[in-house]
């Protein structure tokens, strides 16, 4: 009899390590991520390769050269020139994980190429951060009360020049000085103004009339979204006066480390986008690549990411990000409900991805590159340089394979 029960219990005990193997997370340490095929994890491997060729057969037409892509997007823009780096870009990339492993990769995943505006939802953490460990004490405090006089770092001394400006106050003025934190997240600030040499206004101006753009009326804060890098770029100013220190070291230390990220990811401001910092010349860095600059990045370095925000925040026990943050950067904006923090776009309406669960999300950034993530389905995707207009049905293509 008490062998019987010995056995039972030994069995149970079995079961239950059995049970605990199959659901515990996996977590790619640094320099390695283990591969599973398709197939071993239930997927059919016959759908997620159509997905990968719809994927290759949409490439973006624009061209590879980024400066020249810049140029054509938005060179109609006043102000349009890019002062920041570009670069040639890869061919069509991406990387699929699923339950943590990787089932699938194509093009150049190894390859360091900008990724524009998925830069913002760097952005977006590092603050997060801030928030978490206490230096910015709530996203509803004004950001104008965080940030002193800012000296613009000129070695040639014209900022000297009798009649030029050396110190910024970009969070001074009538309007400026009522906006929160939560408003720049979520681009429903309007802040106004010029920094690194963009007025506001000359970022996708609405209409024709210059008159209406230089006098048009501001909006209360909240009320209207825009998306403007202008206005993000008074964010990253404001994080690296509240960080005291470059926001890359920022982000290496806090995310990208602890994710096993590589070395080679870089993130770029402008050639006048320096400040004096503490004595030191510190670059401001950019929320993407509208003029230039943002994050360089490979396409796994990116999905590490992507696993971070899968698991909201926390990384094989750690919180990197805390759970309280994750939910706020998926709330919806009132304003843009499809939109939480920067770049957070949520699927809540299914316009993004029409067969995605409502609770997926994207980072998303030109080129198209992407970072879908789809917590229903344990599931990650990498894609790069595809056609925007493709991008939902790429992910439909894509769930397939796990339906």
């Amino acid at each position: 009899m008490k062998r019987c029960f010995f056995l039972t219990l030994l069995l149970g005990c079995a079961l239950l390590t059995h049970a605990q193997s199959k659901t515990k997370n996996y977590f790619p340490p640094r320099g390695e991520w283990q591969h599973r095929s398709p197939a071993a994890l239930g997927l059919d491997s016959t759908q997620l390769q159509a997905a990968i060729k719809f994927a290759r057969d949409n490439e973006s037409k624009y061209p590879r050269n980024q400066e020249l892509t810049q140029a054509i997007q938005f060179g109609k823009e006043p102000y349009s020139a890019g002062i920041g780096p570009f670069s040639e870009r890869g061919e069509p990339t991406g990387v699929i994980i699923y339950k943590g492993y990787i089932v699938a990769e194509w093009g150049e995943p190894l390859r360091v190429d900008i990724t524009n505006s998925v830069t913002k939802s760097f952005l977006s953490s590092v603050v997060g951060v801030a928030v978490d460990r206490g230096l910015i004490r709530s996203v509803t405090d004004t950001v104008a009360p965080y940030i002193p006089p800012i000296e613009v770092y000129n070695p040639l001394g014209a900022a000297s020049t009798p009649g030029q400006p050396a110190l910024l106050y970009p969070f001074a003025g009538e309007h400026n000085r009522t906006l929160t934190w939560e408003v720049m997240l979520r681009q429903t600030s309007d802040w106004e103004g010029t920094l690194w040499g963009k007025p506001d206004w000359a970022d996708r101006p609405v209409g024709n009339d210059p008159e209406a753009w230089l006098h048009r009326k501001r909006n209360a804060p909240g009320t209207v979204y825009k998306y403007n890098d202008v206005r993000v770029n008074a964010l990253a100013l404001a994080a690296t006066c509240v960080w005291r220190q470059p926001l890359p070291q920022v982000l290496k230390q806090h995310i990208m480390d602890p994710i096993g990220a590589s070395n080679t990811w870089r993130w770029y401001g402008y050639r006048n986008a320096w400040i004096v910092l503490d004595g030191a010349p510190v670059q401001s860095v950019s929320g993407g690549g509208h003029w230039g600059g943002g994050m360089f990045i490979s396409a796994y370095d990116m999905a590490r990411f992507g696993l971070l925000t899968l698991h909201r925040g926390n990384w094989n026990g750690q919180q990197l990000l805390s759970e309280q943050w994750v939910k706020q950067a998926l709330t919806p904006t009132a304003a843009e409900p499809t939109y939480g923090y920067m770049n957070w776009f949520l699927n809540t309406d299914h316009k993004l991805a029409a067969s995605a669960p409502a609770n997926a999300f994207i980072h998303i950034g030109n080129g198209t590159n992407f970072i879908y993530v789809d917590p229903d389905h344990d599931l990650v995707a990498v894609v790069r340089w595809i056609d925007y207009k493709a991008m939902g049905d790429m992910i439909g293509q894509l769930l397939n394979a796990i339906k």
